[in-house]
């Protein structure tokens, strides 16, 4: 069966009925039920649904001595989980920085996604390349360098073809993708020349968490007519002992994987 590669348009009325309870409880402190419908514009009855399926799921709870309501502890448990991922940034910013003066190209850092890597930071070289250096862009699981190091590195089941042809190098047949991540988990980093954008070469490399898993993605792009193979060559050692600083100070070690 096909994997599904985007996420259905279609919206449920009661999980965002859920997320419009959850929304006014942070906005408002603890709230009693006649609150809440008041402020969201719902019966009494179908936020007393909500805050009674809400607080199974302890995303809520109830005030026994006022008998009113405010979120629950789980929402903490998400918001610390969102908040390790986001705190690799503080973590790697200053080692991109390092980066970047050693070797004058652009470094990015990513983090898996759905279903390619997300940019999250950047600190541009001497000749930012601006297509690359965006947050939030999208590193194509199949045609970047980043994007196979998160093939390679975080479990995830190889896309299915055919495969999207951004430029003549870029992968599109399955099985050579296979054998191009195999060789990726082999070496420890991932490269990509002119596979997503014309004039564009890329090199990246794995950043781990305490646990060992993919925690994020460290990489270095620049022109193709300056950061050619022997430049690759050059930069390549400073990137994977960026990326291997940056892991160590999110508590991996190497013995320990």
């Amino acid at each position: 069966m096909a994997r599904t590669r985007q996420p259905s348009t279609r919206r449920i009325g009661a999980a965002e009925r859920a997320f419009s309870v959850l929304d006014t409880l942070a906005e408002g402190g603890e709230l009693g039920t006649n609150e809440i419908a008041r402020r969201t514009g719902m019966t009494p009855s179908t936020v007393s649904r909500q805050l009674g399926t809400l607080a199974a799921s302890d995303l809520v709870e109830r005030v026994a001595s006022t008998g009113r309501y405010r979120l629950g502890l789980r929402i903490v448990h998400l918001a610390n989980a969102l908040l390790a991922r986001l705190d690799v940034r503080t973590v790697a910013h200053p080692h991109l920085e390092e980066l970047v003066r050693h070797t004058g190209e652009t470094a990015t850092l990513s983090v898996p996604g759905e279903e390619d890597a997300i940019t999250i930071d950047f600190v541009p070289g001497s000749h930012q390349v601006q297509p690359v250096s965006r947050l939030g862009r999208p590193s194509i699981a199949h045609a970047t360098s980043a994007g196979k190091v998160m093939l390679a590195f975080a479990g995830r089941s190889l896309p299915e073809g055919p495969l999207r042809a951004y430029t003549p190098r870029t992968i599109t047949e399955p099985t050579k993708l296979a054998v191009e991540i195999a060789r990726v988990r082999e070496q420890g980093w991932a490269q990509a020349i002119e596979e997503r954008e014309p004039g564009l070469s890329a090199i990246a490399a794995p950043i781990r968490s305490s646990r060992g898993d993919l925690e994020a993605i460290a990489a270095l792009q620049g022109p193709s007519s300056r950061f050619n193979a022997l430049a690759i060559e050059a930069a390549l050692p400073y990137l994977l002992e960026t990326a291997a600083a940056i892991s160590r100070e999110l508590g991996w070690r190497a013995d320990s994987s």
